[in-house]
């Protein structure tokens, strides 16, 4: 009887522990889940065009200097400031007010000009489940969706851009032609354009010409959930400077 009391004791205390790091378990992913999303506070910072009265990203900058831009992809939760950091490894687990996160912020390649002068700029987000970041790149591979969410805007510190989506391309991380932006100038982003044309699982051609042509495209990278590197990146065409009726002095 004593053993036997002792084997339900000890199972109850081995129940007790699952139960607990079940709920921690929910707990923590919970949070990760909220945190991945762009808060009703860092919202306020969000940039509105034509809007004298609208928050600049000069006030965000003075929290982070690193902040560039402020990225929305119409229809989707995508919605979030963009940072640069020295290297790309700063931002994957860190969010804009240099706290640790899992989900991390949405960056530009440390080796862009952060001012999205180059032909093509890169950016990269996490995946996460509950679409937070760029989970709802993974949606551009279905047809559907990428023909019914065309259009973004990206606002800069003086001027916004909009975008116009054209590609969804998968490949892997250590696609040398994807992932090395500073190799692509004004001369030679045909290649580029006719790589994406050949790897793309959804692609249009842009409607829309800028004043300068189509020579300056953005790419949103995320991993995919369909093989250990695997990548998708959704591809934009930047056209159609807008200065703001309110300027915003950088933080640079």
């Amino acid at each position: 009887r004593a053993g036997d009391r002792i084997i339900s004791f000890a199972a109850a205390v081995l129940m007790l522990l699952m139960f607990c790091y079940g709920g921690y378990s929910l707990w923590d992913t919970a949070m990760i889940n909220r945190g991945a999303f762009a808060s009703k506070e860092l919202l306020k910072f969000k940039p509105s065009s034509g809007a004298a009265e609208s928050p600049t990203l000069a006030e965000l900058q003075k929290i982070n200097p690193d902040v560039c831009a402020w990225l929305t992809v119409d229809g989707t939760k995508i919605d979030y400031p963009v940072v640069q950091g020295e290297t790309n490894l700063e931002y994957i687990n860190q969010d804009i007010y240099g706290e640790f996160a899992l989900s991390g912020s949405i960056f530009l390649d440390s080796r862009n000009d952060r001012k999205f002068i180059d032909s093509y700029s890169l950016l990269y987000g996490h995946h996460m489940d509950n679409g937070a970041m760029f989970g709802d790149v993974m949606n551009y591979k279905e047809k559907e969706y990428f023909e019914s969410h065309k259009t973004g805007t990206l606002y800069l510190n003086e001027q916004l851009e909009k975008i116009q989506w054209f590609a969804c391309v998968e490949t892997d991380a250590y696609d040398e032609v994807i992932y090395n932006p500073q190799d692509y100038k004004k001369e030679n982003l045909e290649e580029l354009m006719e790589y994406i044309k050949a790897h793309a699982v959804q692609y249009r051609l842009p409607e829309k010409k800028g004043k300068e042509g189509w020579n300056r495209i953005i790419g949103l990278s995320t991993c995919s959930n369909d093989q250990t590197n695997g990548r998708v990146i959704l591809y934009g065409f930047l056209y159609d400077i807008t200065v703001h009726s309110r300027v915003n002095h950088s933080a640079d």
